[in-house]
Parts: C-alpha cells; sequence; structure tokens
C-alpha cells in the first residue's frame, strides 16, 4: 500500500516518504494509478517499456475515473481528467486515491461557478513537458492551483508554480482508520475548495 490509507497500523506502516525517494531513483518510472483504468494503462507501459517501473497502489477501495479506453493517458505522465464547466479559474491536480477527492472539489467548485480542471498525474517521471508548457497547455489560465497527494509534498512544487498550494504529508502519519486520517492532514475536498477559494480571494 501506498500511504495512509491503512490507517490503523499507524505510522510504522504509513510510507508517506517512499514516493519522493522513488522518484529521486534515476532511470525509474514511479505509477500511482487513480483507478482500475490507470493501473492497467500502467502495467502496459511498464510492460512495453525497457526500463524499470513500479506501481504504487492503495489498499482502500476506489472508483472508476474514466470509461474511455482507446488511448493510454497514464503514458502522458499527466493529463486532462475533467475540463472545468464554467470559465475556467482553478486547475486541481492529484495522483492515485487523492484523484477521486479533487474530482470531488471539482463538483463543489462548479456549483459555485468556479470553473475547475482536474489533471490526473499517474506518473511524474512521463511528463515530457517543461514547466512553462505544462502549465500553458495542462494548467491552462486558471487562477488557483491546488495539487494533492497523501504523501510527502516534495516535487509538486514543479507544477503548482510559485503562488500554487500542495495539500501533502510532511510529517508521519497517525494510528485511526483511513477517513479519520485524511480529514486529519487536510485530504479532503472541503480543504481543496477553501484552498481554492483563498487563492481567488481579492
Amino acid at each position: 500500500h501506498d500511504s495512509i490509507g491503512l490507517g490503523e497500523d499507524g505510522p510504522t506502516h504509513q510510507p508517506i516518504e517512499h514516493l519522493a525517494a522513488l522518484r529521486a531513483m534515476p532511470n525509474l518510472l514511479v505509477f500511482r494509478p487513480a483507478d482500475a483504468v490507470e493501473t492497467a494503462e500502467a502495467w502496459h507501459h511498464a510492460l512495453t517499456h525497457e526500463g524499470p517501473s513500479i506501481l504504487c497502489l492503495t489498499r482502500q477501495g476506489l472508483p472508476t475515473m474514466r470509461q474511455d479506453v482507446a488511448n493510454n493517458k497514464s503514458a502522458e505522465g499527466a493529463y486532462i481528467l475533467k475540463e472545468a464547466q464554467a470559465p475556467h479559474q482553478a486547475t486541481l491536480m492529484a495522483s492515485g486515491s487523492e484523484v477521486a477527492i479533487m474530482m470531488e472539489a471539482a463538483q463543489k467548485l462548479e456549483d459555485q461557478n468556479v470553473g475547475t480542471r482536474v489533471l490526473s498525474m499517474p506518473c511524474m517521471e512521463l511528463i515530457s513537458m517543461e514547466r512553462q508548457e505544462f502549465r500553458e497547455k495542462l494548467v491552462g489560465p486558471a487562477v488557483a492551483v491546488v495539487a494533492m497527494e497523501a504523501a510527502s509534498s516534495w516535487g509538486w512544487e514543479r507544477y503548482v508554480g510559485d503562488q500554487g498550494a500542495i495539500l501533502g504529508i510532511d510529517s508521519f502519519g497517525a494510528s485511526a482508520a483511513y477517513q479519520d486520517l485524511y480529514e486529519y492532514f487536510g485530504l479532503t475536498a472541503n480543504q481543496a475548495v477553501a484552498e481554492v477559494m483563498r487563492q481567488l480571494a481579492p
């Protein structure tokens, strides 16, 4: 398992530092799929890629985010999962189990007429774009940018920019039901919404 999702076992079984450590390893592709579709895509890419790959999976059940399976979007490293409906003001990004949380946050924001794009980022190593191109093509013209991952926040600053926010875990975990831990560490849709509204405030 990849984070605090197996909450009752406590911090000795909650590897919040592993994603950052693995991503620092040269030539290794680190996949953190958001659902069964991304897991299959990551597995396919790992089988066809000549170098080493690792799939970091959750223990808790996750909803299916995508129905379209014609193209391996995970092979792009990051992609637009949901486009803004109202005028685009916010971009949310996440990997793994937090993608579903950001989709919930996006719906809450759209209900307040805050157009919100959601990026799924299953494999940072496969993002071929430079920072400026990433911002132009994926982040877009958003005023507010928020990333979420149930792990060390290290590395996400490259994608949120100077004014963006990262909701992560920069301490060891704790022993509790995983739902309570997500609330405790601020990894919730409401927290993402609050951060967007803070950035949009005049």
